[in-house]
């Protein structure tokens, strides 16, 4: 029999530890099956390699497995299980091209601000590991996340803590009323196949191509939208008011990781609005020191270090922050602000946390506050208004009762507004910004002034129709109502409801509930029937489903990352995704310091059930259908026993969890009765982990408690890594043997 493949991606942080003990597992346990485990590298550090072989020696020198994985994508024989990687922001950048030059990577440094023609090229190859750089390569498909019942049953029995609310909460969040992306916005449906090119139109005559030819589809919607760097600075001098005027915290809640063009230049108007007496006071040395408050406190406060005028820069902050509004906090401890690094606070894994813990953030003394949430762009902070507003209305959700928010994403090829990086730009000038047709024909415009952020962004026609054909089918299966969160006051939505409207006549919606609803609108009628008990399916856009997807989980579940993400690939293949990955800088800096992995790898247990039951399905692999199916009963077994990792040092950690999922992993495969060679295969595996768990678990928990190295953050050595995740002789004897 022939070998089928499923490909497992080597990530970063805490994802990858936890790979260096799993994968171990999985390639012992597919083997049996005749699956091939191969580990294509898309880290960070992966990546930014992959992008410079001319500047590597030939041993240094690795594949664009990215690349490769997209091409993957697109083939009907695809089976890929995809880990949190890190979208990764310039200060990240920075610190990964540091750490691989110390290894005797001759990488060129990072200029963020070009001088000169060779600058922009090196800018422009290190401009495609940034921010979200996997997903739109990957994502061949759209998504359809939800939480196994499984997992909703145990999350139901097990309730995690929420924080109250209270209806007197002064929490709220604060956006624009103009010139935010919201309130420019035109869009169009695209008639024919083409070309398209961007370019500003100065006031003064000059001309400058922004963007050169690129394909059109016929039936593609494209929009462009502004953010006037003007408004948007008044309208954050109007937040720190009501902030201070109210006696609350001040956050900023973006999305710097995945908007790594917009959204930095939208923290850096944040910043330098907040400290403008500073940024005035000190022109010219920040100037000399080439500081940008794009960059946050954290790159100012290195780029000060060692200056003449270090101290009173920093006593003229700490006075600017005394006289408030106070800063939210990410690490009270380490006193990093809310304004230390644009990717620090990201808004969909902080808004949901803020909303689980009853409205509140830290302050600079470790305790909770009410805040003004900073969330400029109307076109989703409506969404999170309508759950604070909510929950001050109706008090917290109780997980033991909640039902369950499912979601089917709009995400293929690049859709929306996480395809638009290469279509991002600050203008340089005061004039018109246009995306003209190959003749010449304006197709969309904007004005523009010197500082305001165009974007344009497409969305092709064929994930449309496969998204509303998902919806519907998901909606069939589970025999579960459906709502299309779409705003009839964007521009871009207009367009997508047309089509929606189009596309549902295809099929017989008999029985079936199916609504289009502004978002606003749609979260209090989600809310509604979730604190009913009722589940109800989010059918959303690209960066909607990334919010709902952590919104309702942290709430249902008390984590986003135990969730099931399936990505039907559109040409027949599958992409499995293992959950979020906002904890796991936290989890690994935990491992690094004192030898306990906390991240919990659930995640990846579900996709590697749905991916080897697409195997089976789709390559005709009767073991690997035993395999699925014994997992499926492994993972509800280790749910019910409660094996994954505890809270702190002496606990069950990461690797202890992969021990008990494998022992029974083993258990349910010795006792299936399908495969009588599989059965044969694991009965002494299972006897051996049984016999033997008492000494694995001491084994395992001998090694917590002290500090570890892994030979580095961003490119750790493979040996070091094994050594660490695998410390247990008894439980790698097994593994080696089956």
């Amino acid at each position: 029999m022939s070998a089928s493949k499923i490909y497992y991606t080597l990530t970063d942080e805490a994802p990858m530890l936890a790979t260096h003990s799993f994968l171990p597992i999985v390639k012992a346990f597919t083997h049996s099956a005749h699956i091939e485990i191969e580990v294509p590298d898309i880290s960070l550090a992966g990546r930014i390699l992959a992008n410079f072989p001319d500047f590597l020696n030939e041993d240094q020198k690795v594949p664009d497995y990215l690349s490769s994985l997209g091409q993957l994508a697109t083939q009907p024989d695809a089976n890929i299980i995809k880990l949190p990687n890190i979208s990764a922001s310039v200060p990240q950048l920075e610190e990964a091209i540091a750490e691989l030059q110390k290894k005797g990577y001759a990488l060129p440094n990072y200029p963020a601000e070009p001088k000169n023609d060779d600058e922009k090229i090196i800018h422009s190859r290190y401009a495609k590991v940034l921010g979200s750089a996997v997903n739109p390569v990957l994502r061949e498909g759209n998504s359809d996340r939800r939480a196994p019942k499984s997992v909703k049953d145990y999350a139901k029995a097990n309730p995690h803590r929420m924080g109250e609310w209270k209806a007197d909460s002064k929490t709220s969040v604060a956006y624009m009323h103009n010139g935010d992306f919201y309130g420019t916005e035109n869009s169009t449906t695209i008639e024919n196949d083409g070309q398209y090119r961007i370019v500003f139109y100065g006031n003064d005559g000059s001309k400058k191509v922004l963007k050169d030819d690129a394909p059109l589809k016929a039936g593609e919607i494209i929009d462009s939208s502004v953010m006037n760097i003007n408004a948007l600075k008044a309208f954050v001098q109007t937040a720190i008011n009501e902030a201070k005027e109210k006696n609350v915290l001040l956050s900023a809640h973006l999305k710097a990781t995945m908007m790594k063009v917009s959204d930095p230049i939208i923290f850096g108007a944040v910043v330098e609005t907040y400290f403008k007496d500073v940024f005035e006071k000190y022109r010219d040395t920040f100037k000399s020191l080439d500081i940008n408050p794009n960059f946050g406190l954290a790159t100012l406060y290195e780029k000060i270090a060692g200056h003449p005028q270090e101290a009173a820069i920093k006593a003229d902050i700490e006075k600017t922050i005394e006289n408030g509004p106070r800063i939210a906090m990410v690490n009270s401890d380490h006193g990093i602000t809310n304004f230390h690094v644009s990717s620090d606070v990201i808004v969909d894994a902080s808004m949901a946390a803020l909303v689980r813990g009853g409205g509140k953030m830290w302050n600079k003394d470790g305790k909770e506050e009410d805040t003004v949430c900073i969330i400029p762009d109307r076109t989703y902070a409506g969404f999170y208004e309508a759950i604070v507003d909510d929950m001050k209305r109706n008090g917290a959700i109780d997980p033991r009762t909640f039902g369950s928010v499912p979601n089917v994403g709009l995400m293929a090829q690049k859709a929306e507004e996480y395809g638009s990086h290469d279509k991002t730009f600050q203008v340089s000038g005061n004039g018109v910004v246009k995306v003209e047709d190959e003749n010449g024909t304006a197709l969309l415009e904007q004005k523009v002034e010197q500082g305001d952020i165009f974007r344009m962004c497409q969305t092709k026609d064929a994930p449309v129709q496969d998204w509303v054909k998902l919806a519907v089918n998901r909606a069939k299966l589970s025999d579960t109502p459906a709502i299309f969160w779409l705003d009839k006051g964007r521009a871009h939505d207009a367009q997508i409801i047309k089509k929606v409207e189009k596309y549902l006549k295809n099929y017989d919606l008999t029985g079936l509930d199916i609504r289009i609803m502004d978002v606003k609108d749609a979260m209090l009628e989600t809310l509604k029937r979730a604190r009913e008990g009722k589940d109800t399916i989010s059918v959303s856009g690209n960066v909607l489903r990334d919010y709902l997807t952590d919104m309702f989980p942290i709430l249902e579940l008390g984590t986003s990352a135990k969730m099931l993400s399936i990505v039907p690939l559109m040409n027949g293949g599958g992409l499995f995704e293992t959950g979020a990955g906002g904890s796991a800088p936290k989890h690994i800096e935990q491992f690094l310091k004192e030898g306990y992995l906390r991240w919990d790898s659930l995640g990846e247990f579900l996709a590697l059930q749905a991916s080897l039951e697409h195997l089976a399905q789709t390559q005709n692999n009767s073991k690997a259908k035993v395999l699925s199916d014994a997992l499926d009963e492994a993972n509800a077994k280790f749910l019910a026993t409660d094996k994954s990792p505890a809270r702190k040092v002496g606990g069950i950690d990461n690797r202890g969890s992969h021990f008990y999922l494998a022992m029974y992993w083993a258990e349910a495969l010795a006792n299936q009765t399908k495969d009588a060679e599989i059965s044969a295969h694991f009965k002494p595996v299972a006897a051996a982990m049984l016999d033997n768990e008492t000494k694995i678990n001491a084994e395992l928990i001998a090694a917590q408690g002290q500090p570890q190295n892994i030979g580095g953050y961003y490119k750790p050595d493979e040996n070091m890594e094994y050594a660490a995740m695998r410390p247990s002789a008894t439980l790698d004897t097994i593994i080696n043997g089956i």
